[in-house]
């Protein structure tokens, strides 16, 4: 199973994300959407969920949570905007794998037993920082985190 994570996107959905996620079997998207049609975007490509981030005010935005709890090809996966944020000690709960975004910084990494991944931001650009996305494979055992860079 492949997964597409994306976030930070801030009202735009880049062509190039669009490619990157063609063919996947769920995207995820860890917040600051910026505008609903983001997200009815992405669900023309495959099943998403998608959170609120600090950014997605407006009655739209009451249509998404703060948190996500999903089960995707056997693995818990734990998504909230931002990872200082973080409430819960993954390990213990069971999660196999926390998505945050606000950062704006792409980044892999396991903690006791936990993938924590941020797919970095795909929206316009902040500062230096990359304009990426990310995909997670679930095969058999194995995560295999990808990041993207789009820019």
């Amino acid at each position: 199973m492949m997964i597409g994570i994306i976030s930070d996107t801030h009202g735009l959905l880049r062509p190039e994300a669009c490619a990157r996620l063609a063919g996947v079997d769920h995207i995820i998207h860890a917040g600051d959407i910026g505008r609903p049609e983001v997200i009815s975007g992405l669900r023309e490509l495959a099943p998403t969920t998608a959170i609120r981030g600090n950014v997605d005010k407006g009655k739209w935005a009451d249509d998404h949570a703060h948190t996500e709890w999903l089960t995707l090809g056997g693995r818990v996966i734990y998504v909230l905007h931002n990872l200082n944020e973080l409430d819960l000690d993954p390990a213990a709960a069971g999660i196999d794998v926390v998505v945050s975004g606000h950062s704006h910084r792409p980044k892999i990494e396991t903690v006791a037993g936990v993938l924590y991944l941020n797919p970095g931001s795909a929206g316009p650009r902040r500062f230096t920082l990359p304009i990426a996305l990310a995909t997670l494979e679930l095969t058999g055992d194995a995560l295999r985190p990808h990041i993207h860079h789009l820019g």
